[in-house]
């Protein structure tokens, strides 16, 4: 299946009277946002991307909870709310569904960043915990029409979240040592979910970043 297999699943999903919504899940690193963002590119005005990260809780929360170190994991997440935004997505396609984004530099969710207009009928949200069967995941995973999972090579995926941290502030040797600890429990967390996606995609198949 090759990319262009893909963009044709994705705009058949996108039927018109209806909104669906397609989940991108996969370890921290794996291609998720760039498959996401082109997707929706190349469909044009029907798609809009809703990143799950913008349901990271705040530092101060996690400050409160003693999660700081943690951040990133399931619970450092509103699965609550994510799950009430798909939702909303789906019942409400008659006005703008304004959604929470993430910003990488400040590393803080700000609300309301990203529109999803009324032409939207396809949503493409992307993050990694869509197929966790724990919690309010549960509720994120039925709200999606369809789940694909992004399974790259785990060296480039490794490389490719060193060089993330790296770009928003991170020293060589702190950005590996997070990647090495937090984000690798992450990503074995998320790795053992992918049997429950409709679609597994590996490196040969997914954009380059």
């Amino acid at each position: 299946m090759t990319y262009d297999d893909l963009l044709r699943r994705a705009a058949a999903l996108a039927r018109p009277g209806h909104r669906a919504i397609l989940g991108i899940a996969g370890s921290p690193g794996a291609g998720k946002t760039t498959l996401a963002r082109r997707l929706v590119r190349d469909l044009g005005d029907i798609a809009a991307h809703v990143p799950m990260d913008g349901f990271h809780l705040a530092d101060a929360e996690l400050d409160r909870l003693g999660l700081r170190d943690r951040k990133g994991a399931p619970e450092t997440f509103d699965a609550g709310g994510y799950a009430a935004l798909l939702r909303r997505l789906r019942d409400e396609r008659g006005e703008v569904v304004y959604a929470p984004g993430f910003e990488r530099v400040l590393e803080q969710p700000i609300a309301g960043a990203v529109p999803v207009p009324p032409g939207a009928r396809l949503v493409v949200t992307e993050g990694n915990y869509l197929l966790l069967d724990t919690g309010s995941w549960v509720r994120v995973r039925g709200e999606l029409d369809e789940v694909w999972f992004c399974a790259p090579d785990e060296e480039d995926r490794v490389r490719r979240l060193v060089a993330r941290h790296e770009e928003f502030g991170k020293s060589h040797e702190a950005a590996v040592a997070w990647v090495l600890r937090s984000d690798q429990r992450n990503a074995e967390l998320v790795a053992g979910t992918r049997e429950r996606a409709d679609l597994v995609l590996t490196a040969a198949q997914l954009p380059e970043p």
